[in-house]
């Protein structure tokens, strides 16, 4: 399997009164074309900044990034309009990402329309209403405008516009959190049809622990702009080995009645993004944080093998040899 998106020190810094915020930091990390890389971490982590910054919807402060063996850090506006053919993005709110005052129609069409994909009207007609079929929305609602849709049919609106232009990779920024969670079942089963079958790669990001586990192949776990863990799915939920990952995934519920489980609390303050110094940003807190933690900042190492994780005392908290 090769690499379809490489991405090696990607920093995305915004200009603030108070100084530099470090939205995304010193991120590097490979995904394999026709696979699913969840991004997870808490509100605020700058997973969706890595993803929108991947794409180009922001451009990078630093690093390089590699898509599909051509290296696209730097871009000019031909370039960024070229490369929306094979990068596309489906947003979190399914409702504020569309025009309310263009019809579903219109706005599948929309893509098509700009990059001139068709001659006449009728074949830019079939090609809407083949999309429309492919992510499961009803012909008849072609002339109906957001507003008077569900949250699944309005984001299915999103997957078809994302799907126009038969895109190689897709960033998928929380496309469920907003549904209701039959309908999420619903959007994530079609997202894996859609990949298996037009053998798409996604960077799936989220907060929900239980949906990462279900898409993706391979988890990376950001605190603060960082890349604080990174393995494949199966590795991660049985030997998480970061304290904060440890304390994501205690907090997830067991789908079970009467089940109990153990939680970790996490207490202390969160460290402000802004003018960072030296040290592990997770230090504050972290239970098993020591001087050296607020002092140096600890380097990605491969803890087991393909498990990399940024802690000072990952071995000796884990007993690995």
């Amino acid at each position: 399997m090769t690499a379809i998106l490489k991405v090696t020190d990607l920093k995305k810094y915004f200009e603030t009164p108070r100084g530099l915020l470090h939205a995304v930091d010193n991120v590097s990390f490979t995904i394999e074309r026709g696979k699913t890389l969840g991004v997870v971490g808490e509100s605020g982590c700058g997973k969706s900044t890595l993803g929108r910054t991947v794409i180009h919807l922001h451009e990078p402060t630093s690093g390089e990034i590699i898509f599909d063996g051509r290296d696209i850090s730097r871009v000019n506006e031909k370039q960024i309009k070229d490369l929306r053919e094979d990068m596309q993005m489906i947003f979190q709110d399914p409702f504020s990402s569309l025009n309310p005052r263009m019809s579903v129609g219109q706005l599948i069409a929309e893509p098509l329309l700009i990059y001139k994909k068709h001659r006449s009207e009728r074949d830019l007609a079939r090609h809407v209403a083949s999309l429309m079929d492919t992510v499961g929305l009803a012909r008849r609602l072609a002339n109906s405008y957001p507003h008077e849709l569900d949250g699944g049919r309005r984001q299915r609106i999103g997957v078809a516009r994302a799907l126009a232009l038969e895109p190689k990779f897709i960033v998928c920024d929380e496309p469920v959190s907003a549904l209701d969670v039959s309908i999420q079942a619903q959007i994530i089963n079609l997202m894996q049809d859609l990949q298996e079958e037009m053998g798409l790669t996604y960077m799936f990001i989220t907060h929900d622990m239980s949906v990462v586990r279900h898409v993706s192949d391979d988890i990376m776990v950001m605190y603060l702009g960082t890349m604080v863990e990174f393995a494949d799915s199966e590795e991660m939920f049985n030997i998480r080995l970061h304290p904060y990952t440890q304390a994501l995934l205690a907090a997830v519920p067991i789908p079970a009645i009467g089940a109990k489980k153990e939680r970790s609390l996490l207490k202390g303050e969160i460290t402000s993004p802004i003018g960072l110094g030296e040290g592990c940003r997770f230090a504050k807190r972290c239970p098993y944080a020591e001087e050296r933690c607020f002092s140096e900042t600890p380097a990605l190492t491969e803890a087991r093998p393909h498990h990399f994780v940024a802690c000072h005392r990952v071995r000796e908290l884990n007993k690995l040899d």
